[in-house]
């Protein structure tokens, strides 16, 4: 992998990671265009996920500082009920990870007719929020965590959107966009740098001669990326405006699936 395919990736990953358009999905496509091999990739894509990681830790400081220092007053105040909501998120994602990691895995190698069908449900999903109107809005609860936390487990398949599955089950279940979105962001944060650190104690984080430059500028360029998609997304969510987003997806995703039958 060259200095270019890694920036145009990382990119990718940086852009698709908060959009809700699937940037597992976006990466499987861009390396089938580019030519890189699925396996020589591994550690690439451990490298541009602590990026993304980051780049959210960077967007919600002052949340992250919040959460803290309210959880450390050791009481059950909304702090700590938060971080309590996305404990439960992640159970789902957890039994996921621990049972089916080979399973998932096995989906991750260059197969556009797995990433188009799941860009289409996530199209699917998104144009469901411009239909479907839930009366009113509402604070997240335990049982909405769960749930939203499904749909994060869900989303573990190439071309299934993680931001775009967790924030239109959320507002599906008529809770609050702003919220969602804040939820949405944060609960990746703990899986993310899991996986990232099984990967590394795994050793599938091996930088070879050579692909320590492409790392690293796949890396900032995903940073830089994905920090300028969080804050654009949090207020796209908002104003509830992912019927294009859909249209996207759906685009794209009908394209892969043609592509393999072609």
């Amino acid at each position: 992998m060259g200095i270019i395919e890694a920036i145009i990736l990382g990119i990718i990953q940086g852009l698709t990671e908060f959009l809700p358009v699937s940037s597992s999905g976006h990466l499987e496509i861009g390396k089938v265009l580019l030519g890189v091999e699925v396996q020589e990739s591994l550690s690439f894509t451990v490298a541009v996920h602590g990026a993304t990681v980051l780049s959210t830790i960077v967007v919600f400081w002052k949340d992250i500082v919040s959460l803290f220092q309210g959880l450390f007053r050791f009481r059950w105040n909304t702090e700590t009920q938060f971080v309590a909501k996305i404990a439960v998120s992640m159970i789902p994602v957890g039994i996921v990870g621990v049972f089916f990691k080979e399973q998932v895995e096995g989906f991750f190698t260059g197969n556009l007719l797995v990433v188009g069908l799941m860009l289409l449900l996530t199209a699917l999903m998104l144009s469901l929020t411009v239909v479907v109107k839930p009366r009113g809005e509402r604070p997240i609860g335990f049982l909405d965590s769960l749930v939203i936390g499904i749909a994060q487990a869900c989303a573990v398949m190439p071309g299934l959107s993680r931001s775009g599955s967790t924030i239109a089950t959320g507002m599906l279940l008529g809770n609050n966009k702003s919220d969602v979105a804040r939820f949405s962001f944060l609960m990746v944060l703990v899986p993310i740098i899991g996986a990232n650190l099984l990967d590394i104690m795994d050793g599938s984080f091996a930088v070879s001669s050579g692909e320590g430059l492409p790392i690293i500028a796949g890396f900032i360029a995903a940073f830089v990326s994905g920090y300028l998609a969080c804050s654009w997304m949090i207020k796209l969510v908002k104003r509830g405006r992912l019927l294009w987003f859909a249209v996207y997806c759906a685009v794209v995703g009908a394209i892969a699936i043609v592509t393999t039958l072609i």
